[in-house]
């Protein structure tokens, strides 16, 4: 008779499963909203590394070797740390694989249950997995029992109690990252020391090189000063020349106009206004026949000297 009967075969497809389980996929994602935080977190962590690395490069001209060096230390030891934290939380055996197997194994266990049971009472000699990594080329849907199974996972979910869907649920939500131990926190102080300490030095050399700067300004300022102080000076000095001579020249006129109006005094008891004009007119007159004679000498001795240059070149 179990020759005649032959063998039952059948499957399901866990994904189409998993799909239509509304708790898992509630679990799912808060699962994944957990996930980006993580990652958002990562990230934001990495970019304040890297603007750490960023400062330390406009700054290195300001700071010693052994600050360098202790800065880049910190920064790597930082890195390492958000890498490491990373690897815990989305590594082959972080964080979020461990809460994934957690939350698949209670659906897991409940299909492989309900398959159990349906392969008993309904004698099926084998049940396959569609969704695993057995090959199937073909499947006929008269095969598929993920409806069945689907359908016993939701009964048994609700036979289930609320007090177990609660604490279920606080497991799905626990944090699995240890909390800060002393020798962490311990680093952690040691670096903000450092850090307060690296930025009180920067500061202190940022002031020693300002103060250099003013010193240097103030400097160039006073020469700059005394430069013109002294120009003045040289200036001043010869306003006072030029006024000296000027003084000079203005008393010897005044005493010379003194003497030719005392003589107008004295010569006018003799004679009129009239000659004394003529007598200025003529002395003008004789002093302008006197410069032109001289121009005109000055002018013949110079085409002589002309003629004599241009007889030599032709003789030579």
């Amino acid at each position: 008779m179990h020759a005649q009967r032959g063998v039952r075969i059948g499957y399901i497809d866990t994904e189409y499963i998993l799909e239509n389980v509304s708790e898992y996929q509630e679990a799912t994602g808060q699962l994944n909203d957990k996930a980006q935080k993580w990652k958002n977190e990562i990230e934001t962590k990495l970019a304040e590394v890297e603007q750490k690395r960023k400062a330390l490069s406009n700054e290195k001209a300001l700071l010693t070797k052994e600050l360098i060096e202790e800065r880049e230390e910190d920064i790597y030891f930082e890195e390492k740390e958000i890498l490491d934290y990373q690897q815990k939380r989305f590594g082959p055996n972080g964080d979020l694989m461990l809460q994934k197997k957690q939350l698949m194994q209670p659906i897991q266990d409940q299909i492989f249950a309900a398959v159990q049971d349906i392969a008993a009472s309904r004698k099926y000699d084998f049940i396959f997995d569609k969704s695993a990594d057995v090959v199937m080329l073909y499947s006929a849907k008269q095969f598929d029992l993920s409806e069945q199974i689907l359908r016993s996972i939701t009964r048994a979910s609700k036979r289930k109690q609320v007090q177990s869907k609660a604490e279920r649920k606080a497991a799905e939500e626990e944090e699995l990252v240890p909390e800060i131990n002393e020798e962490l926190e311990a680093r952690e102080k040691a670096l903000k020391d450092k850090q307060e300490e690296r930025e009180s030095a920067i500061e202190k050399r940022r002031q020693e090189i300002l103060a250099a700067r003013e010193a240097k300004k103030k400097e160039a300022e006073e020469r700059r000063q005394k430069i013109l102080d002294e120009r003045e000076k040289a200036r001043q000095a010869k306003l006072d020349a030029r006024n000296q001579l000027e003084t000079e020249a203005t008393d010897k006129q005044t005493e010379t106009k003194a003497a030719e109006d005392a003589k107008t005094e004295e010569v006018g008891e003799t004679k009129t206004r009239e000659q004394l004009l003529e007598e200025r007119r003529q002395q003008k007159l004789k002093e302008r026949e006197a410069r032109k004679k001289e121009l005109e000498e000055k002018r013949k001795k110079i085409l002589e000297d002309r003629q004599k240059a241009k007889d030599s070149i032709n003789n030579n």
